[in-house]
């Protein structure tokens, strides 16, 4: 009885003897086209070049070869892979939540956040939360998301109006500046911070230290629905005041 066992099917190409064709069209080393020959002709050559035969478009007909050095193709491709990756501009939602009668400090460190998030060029989702008799006064909140949309407004846009969604109030704030942009930007500072760390021997390693982890953070990919430590003291206040 025959039986398929499933496996990972390869993507790499056929290169050398593995190829099983009785002619291809071959390309040189530097590009140039050689065209149709034999398949044992375009071996010889590569060993002639001390280079591969590497099948490049399996699905032609006849298939197109070309002679390079298969290591080094395969190491160049993976560091492109590679560097791609690093640079990926990950959008992600942060979120920062209030109360419709927020303190004044709280309402300026909770804005200090936002302000952070999207200077990173991530969006930032705001939500009111309403309790109790609150739930009764929604303007208390929309007044309050639009004047904190009002005080970012040089770095965000509102992209999402607010909207009551149960007991809450929510709108998502868009960075002007794109997630790409924003990295690009911190790695532009992180490395004038390292040569004026360099310039200047007698600063604080300690200092320099903390610049470059600053750096490398805001490059990181960022934590979604982040809290600070001002919303975790803010909730037992909260919960008292309702008591």
């Amino acid at each position: 009885m025959w039986c398929y066992r499933g496996g990972s099917i390869s993507t790499e190409p056929r290169i050398n003897d593995r190829i099983r064709v009785p002619e291809v069209r071959l390309v040189g080393p530097s590009g140039e086209q050689v065209g149709i020959v034999p398949l044992a002709k375009a071996l010889e050559l590569a060993q002639e070049y001390d280079l591969d035969l590497v099948e490049v478009a399996a699905s032609a007909r006849p298939p197109v070869c070309k002679l390079m050095d298969y290591g080094k193709f395969k190491y160049e491709s993976a560091m492109k892979a590679r560097e791609a990756r690093k640079n990926q501009a990950h959008t992600v939602i942060k979120e920062m939540k209030l109360r419709p009668k927020i303190d004044p400090h709280d309402y300026d460190t909770k804005k200090g956040h936002v302000v952070r998030f999207l200077k990173q060029g991530d969006k930032v989702k705001i939500t009111i939360m309403f309790r109790g008799r609150e739930q009764s006064r929604p303007e208390l909140g929309y007044r309050l998301l639009q004047r904190l949309a009002t005080d970012v407004e040089d770095l965000g846009f509102i992209e999402s109006n607010p909207k009551q969604d149960g007991r809450n109030m929510i709108m998502v704030l868009g960075p002007h500046k794109k997630k790409t942009e924003a990295m690009a930007e911190a790695r532009e500072a992180q490395a004038a911070r390292k040569a004026e760390a360099k310039a200047n021997p007698g600063r604080s390693q300690n200092a320099a230290d903390d610049d470059i982890a600053e750096g490398e953070a805001i490059e990181g990919e960022a934590i979604e629905g982040e809290t600070t430590e001002a919303e975790s003291a803010e909730a037992p206040a909260e919960a008292s005041a309702e008591a």
